[in-house]
């Protein structure tokens, strides 16, 4: 019988390290989201927000979806959106829209254009349809050139 005891213990110490383990990670890659995407200098707007904007300067969203704590979202804030060229590009023909992953307005915008993960950049009519969802590119060039690309 002490063998129950000693293993209970090891197994409750193990789960408490791997939780704290997983715990520290998940808030050491959400600051790091966080400081990637105040870097980018760009104004972060709901989409309801950009929406309205993008009406009344007659230009297209550039929404983000995006997750903080997702490495992949992280490189594009930190190599993309924090190009002055993109940054340009962005600001000449779209109004930018962040929508973050774990947010109630994430969830329902996920099932609203069926994606499946992030980062996803769609390219929307200020009413909300989808013109296009633009590729996936961490070159800056090639993003701008993309940017460029979408036609209304």
């Amino acid at each position: 019988m002490p063998k129950k005891p000693k293993f209970l213990r090891s197994f409750l110490i193990i789960a408490a390290i791997a939780a704290a383990t997983y715990f520290i990670n998940v808030e050491v890659q959400t600051r790091l989201g966080e400081s990637a995407l105040e870097a980018t200098g760009l104004e972060m707007r709901s989409l309801e927000e950009a929406q309205a904007l993008a009406a009344k300067e007659n230009k297209l969203v550039l929404a983000d979806m995006s997750a903080i704590w997702c490495p992949s979202c992280r490189k594009l804030d930190k190599e993309v959106f924090s190009n002055d060229s993109v940054k340009a590009a962005i600001d000449e023909r779209f109004v930018f829209a962040r929508i973050e992953y774990e947010s109630d307005a994430g969830k329902d915008f996920m099932t609203r254009y069926a994606i499946r993960g992030f980062p996803t950049i769609l390219a929307l009519n200020p009413d909300g349809s989808l013109v296009s969802q633009l590729p996936l590119t961490f070159d800056p060039a090639a993003y701008a050139a993309n940017l460029k690309a979408v036609r209304k």
